[in-house]
């Protein structure tokens, strides 16, 4: 059928909105009417090419939507139904047998190769073939075809543009602090940025009963945002001793640190300030041309002290266990994910994009009009 989507063309190009044509379902696949989408810096870092996915491409992975047409294998869903996007796994390695699909033993393939698993392309213009797949969605567009394993259902009273932010950025902060850290209650952490990510992170802080809660963030605005979600301090890290600054707030040291900036210097100035058995969660995702960057790994400290530094993926979240958690817990008041969000039509992604960048909103969603 053909379809609209924002289509990349070229590294680091502008998104151009165009008429593909998608395929048809085949068994195990669903199409999907896409509602809202989100718009997350793992979608700009592999429209800049740091995915091995052949351009052109339509990305996005953050989709909702509702349910137009399942294939013959299909039983989790049927038309009609709404439903949040997340990631793809497998459903049979050994992770994700033990409910640990972020850590699929097939998670490269199913999210990042731009095809099925057959090699074949679900999207494709008159000059051939265009990658999609993406996530086991390629959201990015006013339809999708996805799979059982990357959906789950939402509830009728759950408004369904914003849903879709649950499958990825904001699982990830929460989950960082409510499943893969676990922080306690009483606990302190650090997030260092203040975007979607690690303001989800504050929100599932709050949930978890933090007594401290320390948001390191250059902009003014995304500061007090903070502090409005529960934050229990902030920190502007330009120009101030960052370490120093920690310390002052936790003189006996940090029980948990979670970094989604990627910034080798602002890590060592945190992991600096962590106490004795600290912790250390990792989602940032580095610059296209910063791929290679390296953590600072100071090892007879991170010995002698009993760190654990911990690379996360998708907040270690079991969608289909970990969105209804958030969903009801949004809906009891006490995780307002919605107050991150402001909302562009898709054909406005360039500007959405622009606007994350010079921090004019912290999460960006395109609606399909």
């Amino acid at each position: 059928m053909l379809i609209s989507a924002a289509v990349t063309r070229a590294p680091l190009a502008p998104f151009t909105i165009e008429q593909i044509t998608l395929d048809a379902p085949r068994p195990d696949e669903v199409r999907v009417k896409i509602v809202g989408v989100g718009l997350c810096h793992t979608d700009l870092v592999g429209s800049a090419g740091a995915f091995p996915i052949k351009l052109p491409a339509v990305f996005g992975h953050e989709g909702a939507g509702i349910v137009e047409e399942v294939g013959s294998a299909v039983t989790k869903v049927k038309a009609g139904d709404r439903v949040a996007l997340t990631f793809r796994s497998c459903g049979g390695c050994p992770n994700c047998d033990r409910h640990d699909p972020a850590y699929c033993h097939r998670m490269p393939m199913l999210n990042y190769a731009g095809v099925r698993t057959d090699g074949s392309r679900t999207l494709s213009d008159a000059d051939g073939a265009i990658s999609g797949n993406f996530f086991g969605q390629s959201s990015f567009a006013s339809h999708a075809l996805v799979y059982e394993r990357n959906l789950v259902k939402i509830p009728d009273d759950m408004p369904l543009d914003i849903a879709g932010t649950l499958g990825c950025g904001v699982q990830t902060g929460a989950g960082a602090v409510m499943r893969s850290m676990k922080c306690e209650a009483g606990s302190s952490l650090v997030v260092l940025g203040g975007g979607a990510v690690g303001l989800s992170a504050v929100l599932g802080a709050v949930v978890q009963g933090c007594s401290t809660i320390v948001v390191v963030e250059p902009q003014e605005g995304r500061r007090e945002l903070a502090l409005s979600l529960g934050a229990t301090h902030v920190i502007d890290p330009i120009g101030t001793d960052l370490a120093a600054a920690l310390r002052a707030i936790a003189p006996a040291g940090l029980n948990y640190a979670f970094d989604t900036t990627a910034l080798p210097a602002v890590v060592e100035a945190a992991a600096s300030a962590l106490a004795p058995h600290g912790t250390f969660g990792f989602v940032g995702v580095p610059k296209p041309d910063a791929m290679d960057a390296r953590l600072p790994l100071p090892m007879v400290a991170v010995m002698s002290r009993g760190l654990t530094y911990k690379g996360i993926i998708e907040g270690d979240s079991d969608p289909d266990e970990f969105i209804p958690q958030l969903i009801a817990l949004y809906q009891a008041g006490r995780f307002p994910f919605d107050k991150l969000i402001r909302k562009y039509p898709l054909t406005s992604i360039n500007q959405a994009v622009a606007d994350q960048h010079r921090g004019a909103c912290i999460k960006a969603v395109l609606l399909n009009e």
